[in-house]
């Protein structure tokens, strides 16, 4: 009997185990309610109200690991069973020392354990520096590039004259660029609340679809705390006289102002932001002064009776009236449009003046169930408008309405599923472009398992696109002859990171891209300056694949850390989308030479139009180096690096260099190296802080833009009619600045107390003349002067 007692009593202790007890903070010491707790052995609980659990074990020791949403995970090893309770607290992902980031799996992860390269910018940065936009924070980043609201990464993209990107932007997990010209309208993303800005480089389509063919610029808003936070933002700045006298168009003063105000407060299961933000800008140029209005904010809700869910909503709503300044009057009338600005209606002037609205509601849900399975439902309604001061068909409304479903497990054995459906209507009324609708829907998956030291990551997408009652551009051919075919295009990526030190990562990866014609690339129909738009309806979706090899290297000196990372890349593109110079008449149309008005006009038919280019190479090797932290009494912030990069066409057809009948090609016909690109881009920002005194630095270079379109430079030839000029000096210009550019920027500030600091910033310091794109020269020297209050 004393027996069978015996075996009763061990067996119930091996059934029933031992409890651990414990609670779970976060770090200003709020409960979290709802925080998922695995052991080692495969039980699970949640904390309750009070942020309390217990979860039963059978032996010792086990390592119990913490999940919550928008938190580090954190894990724990619990050696013996102990009376006393366990107290654990959680760090937001936006504190993480290592770097969290989210837009390399569409899920968090430190960034030396991605497989892709990715450069973070902070939000202290762009506060410090001044920037206006967002356009301007990542082009603090290595590797990118900004020119006239279009961003490029290690070369992947040229000039567009403002339609497609091949960089997707995405706020908050959902895309942003317009339904229209698939470009990202930065000023209508608030800078005020952004918790960091992440730029993920190299194709990217498996998770984010169509347009993220050259990488992702991922943004994510500031999640509000308990404590609560309020900041205040003023700035006013004003433009020096450039070097150059034959620049100095206006003997006034040209100002910058800018205004922000944010509050978030998180309470018991209820949260909010809001925030407002002003600009009056009078420009440095001619006829480009700027007024902005934005208004943004969002609600958080997290029910008691449902402590897995998350639900909210953001929104953001910007209004603004701006004169775009596109091409030169000449060389040296550079800061003066083509046309003037004299009759603010004129169409004969380049300059466009516009009304524009962007607004934009975002509800979205996020819970756990029973079994720890995360769901994510976005969805977003983004409505951009722009309309044109000059008079009637320049305007366009346009509306894109998205919704995103994602799953996510943790299996065991460490095997980690993201996969999800996607769906996205675009409706565009236009004059400029008519009116048109598109729908794109599809499915995704990405599967990574971890070995030891060892990450592999895996995914595969399926796309459906159709514009209008076109045939589908997401054709995929079984066969060469075309016999065989399905409307769904597959892509796929695979990559890998290896732990080969505590502080040393190695990393490869490929992966896949497509991106479909915008509705502005296919149907745009318009004239700026002395430059023709014409429509492609023939043209077709380009494809790429981007692979990268690389090392991370972590290192620490005393209390200063951070990483050092080399790679080697190369993206290759087939049928590229480029706008080309030509002769677009229609065969239907019969030449006439003599009477201008007559639609067979030569004349009215020569100008740019969206084409496929073949295929074209980029391949180069980056260097970067980040860090933090304090050597002795003072902190130092650091973000630089070096790319190099060769990006050639790999066309067979010579007009595509060489041009046709004396019109259109490359500036420069001896070489094959792609317009609008640069050999050599450098960067570096370095921050430090002593006290109450902060002191910055920062420098950008790039080497010489060796090809631009050849139209620029020699005019268009007309037959019967001689040549017109389109940029007058261009060819000079670019003869006599051919040694690349290289700007400095400094800033100061002082803490005044724990609530006010002030700035003073510098914006090219040296007050350098440099050019982006054609016929658009930069700023000259700006003095800024910046007060913040935050509380």
């Amino acid at each position: 009997m004393k027996k069978l007692l015996l075996i009763f009593v061990l067996f119930s202790s091996f059934i029933y185990g031992q409890e651990i007890q414990g609670s779970v903070y976060e770090e200003g010491g709020e409960s979290l309610i709802g925080v998922l707790i695995e052991s080692s052995e495969g039980q699970k609980t949640r904390t309750d109200i009070e942020g309390g659990f217990a979860i039963v074990v059978k032996n010792f020791p086990v390592t119990l690991e913490f999940t919550y949403v928008d938190y580090e995970t954190k894990k724990l090893t619990v050696e013996e069973e102990s009376s006393e309770p366990l107290t654990v607290r959680m760090k937001p992902l936006t504190q993480s020392i290592e770097g969290v980031v989210v837009s390399a799996s569409r899920r968090e992860q430190k960034i030396e354990n991605i497989p892709v390269s990715l450069e973070i910018i902070k939000p202290e940065l762009i506060e410090n520096k001044g920037l206006l936009n967002v356009e301007e924070a990542v082009n603090q980043a290595p590797g990118a590039y900004a020119m006239d609201g279009q961003i490029s990464i290690r070369g992947g993209s040229g000039f567009s004259y403002g339609a497609g990107s091949r960089v997707m932007v995405v706020w908050n997990d959902a895309p942003l660029l317009s339904a229209d010209a698939a470009d990202a309208k930065w000023q209508s993303i608030p800078l005020e609340n952004i918790s960091q800005i992440e730029v993920l480089k190299g194709a990217s389509s498996v998770l984010y679809g169509s347009g993220a063919l050259n990488g992702i610029i991922s943004l994510r808003d500031k999640e509000p705390t308990t404590k609560g936070e309020t900041k205040i933002n003023y700035q006013v700045g004003v433009y020096d006289q450039p070097e150059r006298k034959s620049l100095r168009w206006s003997s006034q003063s040209l100002f910058t102002r800018q205004f922000s105000a944010y509050h978030g407060k998180m309470y018991e299961n209820f949260g909010f932001t809001v925030s407002a933000y002003d600009l009056r800008n009078d420009g440095y140029r001619s006829g480009e002064e700027q007024e902005r209005f934005r208004f943004n904010g969002s609600f958080i809700f997290k029910p008691k009776r449902f402590d897995r869910l998350k639900a909210g909503i953001n929104y953001s709503v910007n209004m603004e009236r701006k004169g775009l300044f596109i091409v030169w009057e000449s060389d040296s009338l550079a800061y003066q449009p083509q046309g003037g600005t004299a009759d603010p209606y004129s169409d004969s002037s380049s300059l466009s003046r516009t009304n524009g609205l962007r607004a934009m509601v975002d509800p979205y849900v996020k819970w756990y169930d029973k079994f720890g399975n995360k769901h994510n439902v976005q969805t977003r309604l983004y409505y951009t408008l722009n309309k044109s001061v000059q008079g009637e068909g320049q305007g366009a409304a346009a509306s894109m309405y998205y919704a995103d479903y994602k799953f996510e497990r943790k299996f065991k054995r460490d095997y980690l599923l993201t996969a999800g459906l996607t769906g996205v209507s675009n409706v565009v009324r236009s004059d400029l472009y008519g009116d048109h609708d598109a729908k794109n829907y599809s499915i995704y998956a990405q599967l990574e398992k971890k070995f030891g030291k060892l990450n592999l990551t895996g995914g595969v997408r399926g796309e459906y696109f159709q514009q209008n009652d076109l045939e589908p551009d997401s054709y995929t051919y079984l066969r060469e002859d075309s016999s065989a075919r399905i409307p769904i295009r597959p892509i796929f990526r695979i990559g890998a990171n290896y732990e080969l030190f505590e502080y040393t990562h190695l990393r490869g990866s490929f992966g896949q891209a497509f991106r479909y014609p915008s509705v502005a690339e296919r149907f745009a129909s318009t004239s700026i300056g002395a430059l023709n738009i014409f429509p492609n309806n023939d043209l077709q979706p380009e494809k790429g694949w981007s692979a990268e090899l690389g090392v991370k290297q972590g290192f620490k000196i005393k209390n200063f850390k951070g990483f050092i990372d080399v790679s080697g890349f190369i993206n290759e593109y087939e049928n590229m989308m480029e706008f080309t110079f030509g002769y677009f008449k229609p065969d239907s149309i019969p030449v006439n030479i003599f009477d201008p008005n007559d639609p067979g006009y030569p004349a009215k038919w020569f100008g740019f139009r969206a084409e496929n280019a073949e295929k074209a190479r980029i391949a180069g090797v980056e260097l970067s180096i980040n860090g933090t932290g304090n050597i002795g009494p003072v902190e130092i912030t650091t973000i630089m690096g070096y790319t190099y990069m060769n990006p050639i066409s790999l066309n067979t057809d010579s007009t595509y260099i060489y041009g046709e009948d004396g019109n259109g090609g490359f500036s420069d016909t001896s070489s094959n190296m792609l317009k609008y690109r640069f050999r050599h881009l450098a960067k570096g920002d370095i921050q430090f802080k002593y006290k109450r005194v902060m002191l910055g630095f920062s420098g950008r270079y790039n080497s010489f833009m060796e090809n631009i379109d050849g139209t620029f430079e020699n005019g268009i030839n007309i037959p019967f009619a001689g040549n017109t000029p389109v940029l007058p000096g261009i060819k000079e210009y670019r003869e006599e600045h051919d040694d690349g550019d290289i700007v400095f920027d400094a800033r100061v500030g002082y803490q005044i107390n724990n609530i006010f600091m002030i700035n003073f910033i510098v914006n090219n310091v040296f007050n350098r003349e440099y050019m982006t794109r054609p016929g658009d020269i930069q700023a000259p020297r700006q003095f800024i002067l910046r007060i913040q209050a935050k509380f």
